[in-house]
């Protein structure tokens, strides 16, 4: 049964992906509003197949913020991309060049209100950035942002890129790392499985600290649980928190 499961999700989920992301200039016509609602109820449909068609389950330790808050997470598959923005209600986020170039796709996610990020480096590149990620925030939205700019495999820590100190500073938002142990399930290279993973929402990291301390906090923070198997737990659903 396990190695039906990835053949029923990619089915199910890119099948049906296909005429979602067409309809997407349909949908923009009504306004952005609708159409982040759209792009919710894709995450949605993605959650429902990633559970009832992988078998993938999902455990919630902590809370996002009430309110509009910097989150940064570690990155590990395809699969928190979607969750994280059905969890965190529609976030701007920071996304690679490239993918904003790819056809009917890159619209579509610069209608949602991607932050592109410029991987040359170009200062007038990275304070365009800012100033996105500074709107968002100023509009009510959260951001949120891989620092280590790249999936990695269960145990690898890859370095903090320069981006999220100069987010930190532009969006003056509390930051909420992100542990997440997906590789378990989705590796980057490698079939995906059936089991449980979990999100852990650490606590807020107030506005003011250096280069060097937001950098070495988020670190440590993001690969919490980016180790050993962990025990199963009953799911978890998210409230606020206060």
């Amino acid at each position: 049964m396990d190695g039906i499961r990835p053949i029923l999700f990619k089915s199910a989920f890119y099948g049906l992906s296909a005429l979602i992301v067409l309809l997407a200039p349909v949908t923009a016509l009504f306004g952005q509003r609708a159409f982040r609602r759209w792009v919710l109820l894709w995450t949605q449909y993605h959650a429902w197949c990633a559970r009832n068609l992988a078998g993938i389950r999902t455990r919630i330790e902590g809370n996002p913020l009430a309110g509009p808050a910097l989150y940064a997470a570690k990155h590990q598959s395809f699969f928190e991309t979607f969750e994280l923005v059905r969890m965190l209600d529609a976030p701007a986020v920071v996304m690679r060049q490239e993918y904003a170039r790819i056809p009917v796709w890159g619209w579509a996610a610069r209608r949602y209100g991607v932050i592109v990020i410029d991987r040359s480096g170009a200062a007038s590149a990275l304070r365009q950035m800012m100033r996105e990620a500074k709107a968002a925030g100023a509009a009510g939205r959260s951001v949120i942002l891989f620092p280590e700019g790249t999936r990695s495999a269960m145990g690898e820590r890859p370095p903090v890129l320069s981006g999220l100190a100069g987010l930190y500073r532009a969006v003056g938002l509390p930051v909420v790392p992100i542990a997440l142990d997906t590789a378990r399930v989705w590796p980057k290279h490698g079939p995906m499985l059936p089991g449980l993973v979990t999100f852990r929402f650490g606590e807020p990291i107030p506005t003011g600290l250096k280069r060097e301390e937001i950098e070495a906090h988020v670190h440590r923070e993001i690969n919490a649980i980016n180790g050993p198997s962990r025990p199963e737990a009953l799911e978890e659903t998210p409230a606020p928190r206060t």
